[in-house]
């Protein structure tokens, strides 16, 4: 299958370019700059050098492709979370940059198209498994708002008769993220702190085994997918697991009441519990992950940033 990747040299992206090449897939991406089309070149794929808001520039771009999949997002480093402004690109990547991208896959008949979405959308669900027919909530949130309203461009894809598909992310982590390297130099430096209890789920995916998961997607029918990992855990764990794998104690503990304060407005959909299900994916897609979760995740991690943390892993981001 000819496939068009927006966004093929950000985390999400690198780790699918390398899974659909070797999957057998011609693969063309965007890459905004010539580093980056070398990127994507050592990946095997040919780069593509595309403004994505010029509805002309992305038909053409696009134009003999089978699928066409959106993985473009911006996101901040962890210092930056806290800003409003710091997610704008993401968010306008998520929502005009998937209707222009849905317009020129429409017009050029293309058969798949895939987008990439956050399982943050879903409402606290206490101990309760999440599915994708369980209530979403973006609150007063944003990213949330943007990330659903952007779902709504694979739904429209699927109505005039493509196929569709959301693949609804948890928690990224692994050595080729900017954000993990950060999670990780903070917990050795014991700069990370646990607000309240922890008790709260969340839902993380490796970040290689999301990349096989993009690759999976493309024999699924339409509709919209969870792509996790097979076993939540709560905050608390989380947080001392990633102790646990960098050798300190557990972090620091301080009233849930100062969450906001700490991770600004991201806290109010980061603190809901998420303890989301792959059973709907892993049955249409064969899928499964490599890692069942951050139990075994983390010190994978830690072992491989450990002599590279202050290097960093690659540049923040994953527009392309």
């Amino acid at each position: 299958m000819k496939i068009f990747v927006a966004g093929g040299t950000g985390v999400l992206g690198r780790a699918s370019v390398k899974a659909l090449v070797e999957g057998g897939h011609p693969v063309r991406s965007t890459a905004r700059t010539e580093e980056k089309a070398e990127l994507v070149r050592n990946l095997g794929a040919e780069p593509v050098q595309v403004d994505l808001y010029d509805p002309k520039e992305v038909r053409r771009a696009i134009s003999g492709s089978e699928a066409v999949l959106r993985l473009t997002t911006k996101i901040p480093p962890i210092a930056k979370m806290r800003s409003f402004e710091a997610w704008q690109e993401t968010n306008l990547l998520r929502t005009e940059g998937a209707r222009i991208l849905v317009d020129a896959a429409i017009a050029e008949g293309v058969q798949v198209y895939v987008h990439e979405s956050i399982t943050f959308v879903y409402a606290d669900a206490g101990t309760q498994w999440i599915t994708e027919d369980s209530p979403t909530d973006p609150g007063e949130s944003e990213i949330l708002r943007s990330a659903l309203d952007g779902e709504k461009e694979a739904a429209r894809f699927s109505e005039a008769g493509g196929r569709g598909i959301v693949l609804r992310f948890g928690s990224f982590y692994g050595v080729e993220s900017n954000q993990t390297a950060d999670m990780v130099s903070m917990m050795r430096r014991r700069l990370m702190v646990q607000p309240g209890r922890g008790s709260h789920y969340i839902s993380s995916i490796y970040i290689p085994d999301a990349g096989t998961a993009v690759l999976a997607s493309l024999k699924v029918p339409a509709g919209t997918y969870n792509v996790v990992d097979e076993n939540p855990v709560s905050f608390k764990d989380y947080l001392q697991t990633l102790a646990s794998a960098v050798h300190v104690p557990k972090p620091f503990r301080f009233p849930g009441a100062l969450g906001k304060v700490t991770f600004g407005d991201v806290w109010s959909y980061i603190s809901r519990s998420q303890r989301v299900s792959n059973a709907r994916f892993k049955k249409a897609s064969g899928w499964k992950p490599s890692v069942a979760s951050v139990a075994e995740g983390w010190p994978l991690v830690a072992a491989a940033l450990k002599p590279a943390t202050r290097a960093r892993a690659q540049q923040p981001g994953s527009r392309a």
